[in-house]
């Protein structure tokens, strides 16, 4: 199913998540649908110590929905299907491979392929069969057998097999995005096929394995067949897509320019309760455009149909255009409980001059976030903090026992401060009204003339050997600068030659990714799941932090690691929410980003021909999944002359 979770006002990072919406690896993942034993009624069957279930929980509490429930709760089972939706995309693409750093992949790219597990968007931790009608595991969780549908095909109407999946595994496991790849070689023994339905995974010995049944459960599969015949690569870009079993097809391209996405009329699982009221559109079209401005005029001009807003200034200001005096644009603002994407300004901590925390937190100082947020941002958005900012996870005050005595030994090492025992977690500098905060100014300086890059004679830092205290910022869109320019002049007001790069999309993903990384600071996001887990190796852990499209800063800390492990190993609840917390003060110490901003809401706009459920769940808008087309409001604007 085509998910698109909830957020508010990250301009750079949503234009760029526009492009990239399911582009990136479509795996499930111990962040968000964990496993662990269970049993729950007749939904569970224990047979001795192993359970069989069509669905499995982290810390074993029973699923929301039982074996045998009609739909989800938060969609309309009975949404028609047709129509078209569409959107906006930044930049331009050149690839329908969504699983290699090679190339720019287009928007919804990842949409063809489905994984055995599937989440939905209003429950954490939980995972359900949808390639599988059940699952066995033991209850340490050392492997995990799926038993598939017998009726799922490929787009093509060829059947899929246990061969499949165990060709996309292995293909995942040897090419595509490396720090997938670790983390598969690290935790799976072996994979076989025990029959034309049914795969087995064991997992390694001694090392965590409450989330792993979930993590080979949310491998994208793909057909072998069609993979092999057409001689395609995961691990080069390409115009050609994998063959997968789901709902959207490819249907339209003008490389660069726009895409659209069809349903499949037989798809194998449009009768499935998981997905009755899901996947309403006919088709599903991106257009794409060079900056944000251009796309917002595409939007007035009607050359799109639906917008996730990620502009202040915008939302405040701009929505007084025809269409929506004529009432032919609908403008909401949706409530959201999904946590926050971790936007922030990203230091390379792979260049020297980053190397000292003093530096970073210097010139973390000189974002004014209250000044931007009054004079830029129209007061609409709230500090960004904690890793884990709007939800349970985030932690405030002091550490609780619990978690003193998980940093404590991390702290007698040496690897963290003593501070972070005591002291509430690192926040976000706070500034005042002038762009220019005073007291900052002089904290940072401080901070660099004890880290050696003192004042010379032309009012620039330098270090030691004369060099320059130069920091570029990489900007891919305009529409941005006006936030990254303020920041700048402050910096340059503490001696750091501080400069703004506008390069094009391009140009971003060939500097940010590996192995280049050619970059000083970028906007990005400070991943998390819900529920994390191994993928937290994909974002933090110093084994991929050389590899990592994720890592993007390479951060290579020994507590941050050891801190991962203890995330991965967690038996409870209460476990994990002490671990998660423990690690996000020891990011937060680590000062690898400077946090920006988000609001608890999505902010869209659309041509009133879309409909939604009364009751939206509270981790996803959904827009491109659960809401629906409204033939007759559509024919209505068309003869208002509304659409084209």
């Amino acid at each position: 199913m085509i998910r698109r979770g909830g957020g508010a006002g990250q301009a750079k990072v949503a234009a760029r998540a526009a492009q990239q919406a399911g582009s990136g690896f479509r795996w499930i993942g111990a962040g968000f649908v964990a496993l662990a034993l269970a049993a729950w009624g007749v939904a569970a069957k224990a047979q001795g110590d192993v359970t069989v279930s069509h669905a499995i929980t982290t810390f074993g509490d029973p699923p929301k929905y039982p074996a045998d429930f009609p739909h989800l709760d938060y969609v309309n089972p009975d949404a028609p299907k047709g129509g078209e939706i569409s959107q906006w995309a930044f930049g331009g693409f050149d690839s329908l491979n969504p699983y290699s750093v090679q190339g720019r992949a287009a928007a919804l790219a990842s949409a063809p392929y489905e994984s055995i597990l599937t989440a939905t968007a209003d429950e954490i931790g939980t995972s359900y069969c949808l390639l599988c009608e059940t699952m066995e595991y033991p209850a340490d969780r050392s492997w995990v057998i799926f038993n598939l549908r017998p009726d799922v095909t490929f787009a093509d109407g060829t059947p899929m097999t246990a061969e499949d999946v165990l060709f996309s595994y292995q293909t995942f496991l040897t090419k595509g995005l490396t720090d997938f790849r670790t983390v598969l070689a690290e935790q799976v023994e072996t994979a076989e096929v025990l029959g034309p339905q049914q795969i087995k995974f064991t997992f390694k010995t001694g090392i965590p394995t409450r989330d792993l049944p979930s993590e080979v459960g949310g491998l994208p599969v793909i057909s072998k067949a069609h993979y092999e015949a057409n001689g395609l690569d995961l691990e080069k870009s390409s115009m050609t897509p994998f063959l997968g079993t789901g709902q959207y097809v490819l249907d339209r391209v003008d490389v660069g320019k726009s895409i659209t996405w069809r349903r499949n009329p037989d798809y194998w699982g449009a009768d499935l309760p998981i997905n009755r009221g899901r996947g309403n559109f006919d088709t599903i079209r991106f257009e794409y455009y060079a900056d944000y401005d251009a796309a917002f005029e595409g939007f007035k001009g009607g050359d799109y149909t639906f917008r996730t807003e990620a502009s202040s200034i915008t939302w405040a200001t701009r929505y007084d255009f025809p269409a929506m005096a004529s009432g032919w644009v609908k403008k909401e603002e949706v409530p959201s409980g999904a946590k926050a994407s971790g936007q922030a300004f990203m230091f390379n901590l792979r260049r020297d001059k980053f190397t000292d925390p003093r530096v970073r937190e210097a010139i973390g100082l000189m974002f004014n976030f209250e000044w931007s947020n009054a004079t830029l941002f129209y007061g609409l958005y709230d500090r960004i903090d904690s890793v884990w900012e709007n939800s349970m996870m985030e932690p405030e005050g002091p550490p609780s026992p619990e978690e003193v005595a998980l940093l404590q030994p991390l702290v007698d090492e040496g690897l963290l401060p003593a501070a972070i025992l005591t002291d509430p977690p690192v926040p976000a500098p706070t500034s005042g009204e002038r762009q220019l905060d005073r007291r900052n100014l002089r904290a940072a300086s401080a901070l660099l003339d004890e880290a050696g890059w003192a004042v010379g004679d032309d009012g620039l830092r330098r270090n030691a050997a004369g060099e320059v205290l130069r920091v570029e910022f990489l900007n891919d869109s305009p529409s941005f600068d006006r936030v990254i320019i303020p920041f700048v002049e402050n910096l340059k007001a503490l001696g750091v030659d501080a400069v703004l790069t506008g390069i094009d999309n391009a140009q971003m993903e060939s500097r940010t990714r590996p192995p280049a990384y050619d970059f000083d600071i970028v906007v990005g996001n400070a991943r998390s799941g819900y529920l994390s887990g191994s993928e937290l190796k994909q974002f933090y852990g110093s084994a991929t932090a050389d590899v990592s499209a994720f890592n993007i800063m390479g951060l290579k800390s020994p507590a941050v690691d050891r801190m991962i492990d203890v995330v991965m190993g967690a038996q409870s609840m209460d476990e994990l929410t002490v671990a998660t917390k423990a690690l996000d003060r020891v990011l937060r110490a680590e000062r690898f980003w400077v946090p920006q901003w988000y609001k608890a809401a999505d902010w869209v706009a659309y041509l009133d021909m879309y409909e939604h459920p009364a009751n939206l769940p509270p981790y996803a808008l959904g827009e491109l999944d659960f809401w629906w087309f409204n033939a007759e409001k559509a024919e209505a604007l068309r003869a208002a002359g509304a659409i084209r």
